[in-house]
């Protein structure tokens, strides 16, 4: 069964889209954080239990599956966060943390402050400060819990791609 199909037979579709199934079910897969065993694609969004997005060997606990969206467009979605650092100018981000869902097909997602190995800011902008550089994407590999969120028709993508499981010590 493909996103949006009802079965591989029928033409029919549902009445959500795909990227709304994804971030729902994203939702409750953070929701509820067990311990089953994973499933053979190690990079699908439906992976069970959180943290199952790492090598098994690699596993650690894990609060938050850090996701992108994408416009119909193809451009990752951008949204912007309060940075306590005053004195650079990195405040967008691409990446996402679900905080709820509702309405049918809207959603609160968190904005994550991309990290680079070090834990150091990974200014996602281009030289003049006006797009996101795509090669910048690259050099995220940790995130960092922000207090700003935006609110979204998820009707409105038409992609969604799972980065990782990681722990940011979000209260619920």
């Amino acid at each position: 069964m493909g996103c949006g199909n009802i079965g591989d037979v029928t033409d029919e579709k549902r009445s959500r889209n795909c990227v709304c199934d994804v971030v729902r079910a994203i939702k409750d897969i953070q929701d509820q954080a067990t311990d089953d065993d994973c499933p053979q694609c190690p990079t699908n969004c439906f992976l069970e239990p959180l943290g199952g997005l790492v090598s098994p060997a690699a596993r650690r606990q894990a609060d938050t599956r850090v996701f992108m969206l994408l416009t119909k467009d193809g451009d990752p979605f951008k949204a912007f966060f309060r940075d306590n650092d005053r004195f650079d100018c990195d405040c967008i981000s691409v990446f996402f943390r679900v905080e709820d869902i509702f309405d049918g097909c809207c959603a609160t997602l968190r904005v994550l402050e991309p990290l680079d190995r070090e834990r150091h800011e990974v200014d996602l902008l281009n030289e003049c400060g006006t797009k996101i550089d795509l090669r910048k994407l690259c050099k995220v590999r940790n995130f960092r819990s922000t207090g700003s969120c935006v609110t979204v028709d998820l009707d409105c993508f038409c992609a969604i791609e799972c980065i990782a499981d990681v722990f940011l010590g979000v209260c619920d």
